[in-house]
């Protein structure tokens, strides 16, 4: 085996390794891309339930409840 085959085999694994890098690449670009969303989707239902909080109770105070108000009186 010369130098030239040498090379060549050595610009092929490179050309190889690179294209598995842009593949992964590419899809660690789709997983944030989709993790974007769903920060921006539950940004939006944070807000609404922040809103329906405040909004809900009487005369609009909010609507607190305590978990602990929830409790059966024997606990």
């Amino acid at each position: 085996m010369d130098a030239q085959d040498t090379n060549e085999k050595r610009l092929t694994e490179l050309e190889i390794k690179a294209s598995y890098a842009e593949d992964l690449l590419e899809q660690l670009n789709e997983v944030v891309v989709r993790q974007q969303q769903q920060i921006e989707a539950l940004t939006r239902e944070l807000l609404q339930l922040r809103e329906q909080r405040n909004y809900s109770g009487d005369g609009g105070a909010p609507g607190f409840r305590s978990l602990r108000d929830e409790l059966p009186p024997h606990y």
